[in-house]
């Protein structure tokens, strides 16, 4: 059965810094694009970014460009986004997911629980 854990959500103050992981179990993931969503309540869950098998390749939304890096380690099936400079306009809840590739949530089939950041003004 195919699970996604992240964790590394908290509250930080406007300006600072987060890293959040995804750990990935199940099968082996080393082929499959990983992505990170958010969620604001009430509002669509929207993509973040995403990073190809290789983790060579990595896709952003321009919102977060410059400021949010995802990584991946295919060895432990864990992936990560480091989250620097971040606003209040960053808050949410922030999914893995897997399954699928590009933007669109409806493509993949596996998310994780989320976690929660906040980020106070």
């Amino acid at each position: 059965q195919v699970q996604l854990v992240e964790s590394g959500g908290g509250l930080v103050p406007a300006g600072g810094s987060l890293r959040l992981s995804c750990a990935a179990s199940g099968r082996s993931f080393r082929n499959d694009f990983m992505a990170w969503f958010r969620q604001d309540p009430g509002k669509e869950r929207e993509f973040v970014g995403g990073v190809n098998w290789s983790g060579k390749t990595t896709y952003y939304a321009d919102s977060v460009k410059g400021r949010f890096t995802i990584s991946r380690d295919n060895a432990k099936n864990m992936v990560y986004l480091q989250m620097n400079s971040l606003n209040p306009e960053d808050t949410g809840v922030y999914y893995c997911a897997t399954g699928g590739m590009g933007s669109l949530k409806a493509g993949y089939p596996y998310w994780g629980q989320g976690t929660q950041v906040t980020v106070s003004s």
